[in-house]
């Protein structure tokens, strides 16, 4: 669990059910990364962005604004700062069916709302599965 819990980005997201975490990168993916965008192989297994400073090749070269932001307010996730939620947060239509930046706001209300501990055992991971393979449906969220 406390893994997991240092493995919770300052912004909601779960690195410890990301694809490139490095303890879920599969071969297929690391080989993809090297030959659709040139990373070094030994370059592509993320250790979260906490223990990485918020640098890794994905992120902007400068490092993750939100990391930055958290460190000084100094808070450990964003629900916690009281400019929650903030433009850092805002959710995006580009690269939304790729990437699961759209889930920060709603995973950061759940936490707030169940507790950090119960999200990681109870939602985080089935969040991120309906996120990316649960069609939508207008007025209803997710469809059934």
């Amino acid at each position: 669990m406390e893994n997991k819990k240092a493995l919770t980005a300052p912004c909601g997201l779960d690195c410890f059910n990301c694809d490139i975490h490095e303890n879920n990168l599969t071969r297929e993916l690391t080989e993809f990364f090297h030959t659709q965008f040139g990373v070094p192989r030994d370059n592509i297994a993320c250790k979260g962005c906490r223990q990485q400073g918020g640098k890794h090749f994905h992120l902007p070269q400068e490092g993750c604004a939100t990391l930055n932001c958290v460190k000084t307010r100094e808070v450990e996730l964003c629900s916690y700062c009281d400019d929650f939620p903030c433009a850092l947060l805002a959710p995006t239509a580009d690269k939304a069916a790729q990437f699961p930046h759209n889930m920060k706001v709603y995973n950061l209300c759940r936490i707030k709302k169940v507790g950090l501990e119960s999200w990681i055992e109870n939602e985080a991971g089935e969040i991120r599965k309906k996120y990316f393979t649960k069609p939508f449906a207008v007025g209803k969220g997710q469809a059934d």
